[in-house]
């Protein structure tokens, strides 16, 4: 019998395995999800199942929480749009650039990640407070920042932006530049080469990374309640609410909002996953 009969009757051969087989990192991944993710939201649902669906409607609907889902729904969508354009920008000018600094400024993108949330909330009250270093400049011209909606979108803008700038750049670095020269040698303008070549490539990234920086968002506590101001019915966030109910001892009534919220955040990440499915097949199909 020769040696290649020997082999194809032996079968593949067998792959060394660094970790533990499969039913025992399985175990230990459903285990882990379970402590960590399924129980804590099975106990919240559990909760809020206390209260009939007529409570429920009555509850969401009273004035300050529809309000504060108004408020929180709208800047988060507001702060994951500002943080696309200027997230994708800083992205590009930190793969396509070599520039004193450049190395400071991509350890600065990460700084809302290392920086407690309370204390960005505080450092962004001082600053654009009415007496603050801009907010002393804003007042003036009659833009008001702190303890408005706009202080908001400002907050979770800050808390947003990491997660659009490191999505988008590995993309951008792993971007093969001899399609852009292709497109430039057969006369393209730079604008639609970008447009053309560089902008379908980057899409599912950039998407991925505006819909992190949106669910980082919604649940956004600490960096957003010093610049708020948490008046009931302008800029008083979800969250907070949920917070105020359970100091009022209402548990059944904040797990109602809160399952409500995930509920939400969930569909939302359900149509973002759908858009991301549908491109890449539109991608695979042009090819």
């Amino acid at each position: 019998m020769s040696l290649t009969d020997k082999l194809r009757l032996s079968g593949p051969p067998r792959r060394h395995q660094i970790l533990p087989g499969f039913g025992l990192t399985m175990g230990y991944t459903v285990t882990y999800l379970g402590l960590i993710v399924l129980i804590p939201l099975a106990a919240a649902f559990l909760s809020a199942a206390h209260l009939p669906l007529a409570e429920w409607f009555r509850v969401l609907m009273t004035p300050r929480v529809l309000a504060a889902f108004r408020l929180s729904i709208l800047a988060s969508l507001a702060a994951a749009l500002i943080n696309a354009v200027f997230g994708l920008l800083i992205a590009w000018v930190l793969t396509r650039y070599d520039f004193p600094g450049r190395r400071l400024l991509d350890a600065l993108v990460d700084l809302p990640f290392a920086l407690p949330t309370a204390v960005a909330g505080i450092a962004l009250t001082t600053l654009y407070a009415p007496n603050g270093w801009l907010g002393q400049i804003l007042a003036p011209l009659g833009i008001h920042v702190a303890f408005t909606p706009l202080g908001v979108v400002i907050a979770l803008t800050f808390i947003g932006l990491p997660f659009v700038v490191r999505t988008v750049q590995p993309v951008l670095a792993d971007l093969d530049q001899d399609l852009e020269r292709a497109a430039e040698t057969l006369g393209a303008r730079p604008t639609r080469v970008f447009r053309r070549v560089i902008f379908p490539v980057l899409l599912p990234a950039l998407i991925t990374g505006s819909a992190l920086a949106f669910s980082r968002a919604l649940g956004e506590y600490g960096s957003v309640i010093f610049i708020a101001g948490n008046i009931p019915l302008v800029s008083e966030i979800v969250p907070l609410v949920i917070m105020t109910k359970l100091e009022q001892f209402q548990y059944v009534e904040a797990a109602v909002i809160a399952v409500t919220m995930l509920l939400l955040s969930f569909a939302m990440m359900f149509v973002v996953n759908a858009a991301q499915l549908a491109l890449q097949r539109r991608h695979l199909g042009k090819r």
